[in-house]
């Protein structure tokens, strides 16, 4: 094996460390030599604007297709749910790793009677704003940001009912506290609970390094909920949710497509043959259009554009 060392590009955050050291000691288990390089990104810096201002798509990423593209780094992990639908020219998928928990959780301080009456609940999230609204009509939700641990600290700091948070998120950093409950009924961000590792296209060694760390299932899952994005969104952030799952040698997979108010909701649910996973996330998104997705999409980048 030739004695190249992979740098892996990451964020500086707990979680995003974490994720880098997974993917190094899978790495490493397998007889590479890494290191780890970790950069800042816009996302983590500006936190007074919510995230669609910044123009959400690849926040996150960008400083890291930068890094790559400048042979700073040469691979780069990801929660793949913050990474764009379209990555950069050069830039290629090269593994999703197997899948952690997909749930939305609600993290509260003890008491749910709000879930009765009048609450507020704090999330950064276009879609969980609005399935919490289409649940919730009643209760208030407010702009939460930063990063997985900045956000655990504001919720304790306010007067809040509570905050939505990704189960794995919590999880893979010890942080998920006894008071949550698992938000069931919430359809998770597309490729939820799933890491991405990126590469450059032209870079042979990395990209067959990383391909065994590849779980497929997850591959398939993650490419369906994802083409499903990509489909209805065409380059705006809305509130969509996807989630595709093997169950034999069917696959059954849940979208849906909310105004940002949450009042209005359309929603596909599939399960089709195995086989036919390719087109399905496309097909899926066609459906919603069709069925009064294309007016909904156009009013929700009217009211982002406000």
């Amino acid at each position: 094996m030739a004695e190249k060392i992979i740098r892996i590009g990451t964020r500086d955050s707990e979680l995003a460390l974490w994720q880098a050291h997974t993917v190094e000691k899978k790495l490493n288990d397998l007889g590479y030599k890494t290191e780890i390089i970790a950069v800042k990104s816009q996302g983590d810096i500006i936190l007074d604007k919510p995230l669609y201002e910044l123009g959400i798509t690849g926040i996150f990423t960008k400083t890291l297709d930068i890094a790559m593209i400048n042979g700073q780094v040469d691979i780069a992990v990801h929660s793949m749910k913050d990474v764009p639908t379209a990555l950069p020219i050069g830039i290629v998928q090269a593994a999703v790793l197997e899948r952690a928990n997909t749930l939305d959780i609600l993290v509260h301080k003890g008491n749910l009677d709000f879930l009765n009456g009048e609450g507020t609940i704090a999330t950064g999230s276009l879609r969980r704003q609005a399935q919490w609204l289409n649940k919730y009509p009643a209760h208030k939700v407010v702009d939460l940001r930063g990063n997985v641990n900045t956000r655990m600290q504001k919720l304790k700091d306010s007067e809040w009912s509570g905050a939505v948070f990704a189960a794995a998120g919590l999880e893979r950093i010890n942080l998920k506290p006894s008071n949550y409950i698992n938000l069931d009924w919430m359809i998770p961000a597309p490729a939820q609970g799933a890491m991405v590792i990126v590469a450059m296209a032209n870079d042979d060694f990395c990209r067959d390094a990383v391909s065994e760390l590849n779980d497929i299932e997850t591959e398939v899952c993650t490419h369906i909920e994802r083409q499903f994005l990509k489909t209805l969104e065409g380059g705006c952030t809305a509130p969509i949710g996807a989630l595709a799952v093997f169950e034999e040698d069917e696959i059954i997979f849940d979208g849906v497509l909310f105004s940002l108010d949450g009042k209005e909701k359309i929603e596909v649910n599939k399960r089709v043959p195995l086989q036919d996973w390719k087109k399905l996330g496309f097909f899926s998104a066609k459906e919603i259009l069709d069925n009064g997705g294309i007016s909904l999409m156009e009013n929700i980048r009217k009211d982002l554009k406000k």
